[in-house]
Parts: C-alpha cells; sequence; structure tokens
C-alpha cells in the first residue's frame, strides 16, 4: 500500500528529477524520491550499525571495520 503526500522541493531538484524521468532513467517523479527515501534510510542503518559496531571493544576482529565504516561513505545502490 502507498500514501500520497505532497512536498515542497526546490526548482533545481524537481529539474534534476524530470531530467531522470525524461531520460528514461526513472520510471516517473514519484519513483525517484521513493529511490532516493529508500537510499537515505539504508544509509542511516548502515550508520547506526557501524556506530554500534564501534563500540563494541570485546569483538576486536571487527573493531577496523567498524572504523572504517565510520569513516567512509556508504554507496548503497
Amino acid at each position: 500500500m502507498s500514501i500520497q503526500i505532497a512536498v515542497r522541493l526546490s526548482e533545481d531538484i524537481v529539474e534534476f528529477i524530470d531530467q531522470l524521468v525524461e531520460s528514461g532513467k526513472e520510471p516517473s517523479r514519484a519513483a525517484v524520491v521513493a529511490r532516493a527515501l529508500s537510499r537515505e534510510k539504508r544509509r542511516m542503518i548502515a550508520a547506526r550499525d557501524a556506530e554500534i559496531l564501534a563500540h563494541l571493544s570485546e569483538y576486536d576482529e571487527l573493531s577496523d571495520l567498524a572504523a572504517y565504516a565510520t569513516r567512509s561513505t556508504l554507496e548503497l545502490d
């Protein structure tokens, strides 16, 4: 189930979204917004998980991974 909402976006963001749709890279404006928000949700979950791992000092084998993850930009798509 989906719920329709109204949002205000800057002209340059709408132009960018429309370019993606017009080029055929995305099927609709809604698809672009939904994909961006899904990506942001995954990024926030990954950042939270990395922060949790960074504080688990008893698991030394994960500390390097956690330290790397907290310093890195995550590409989630």
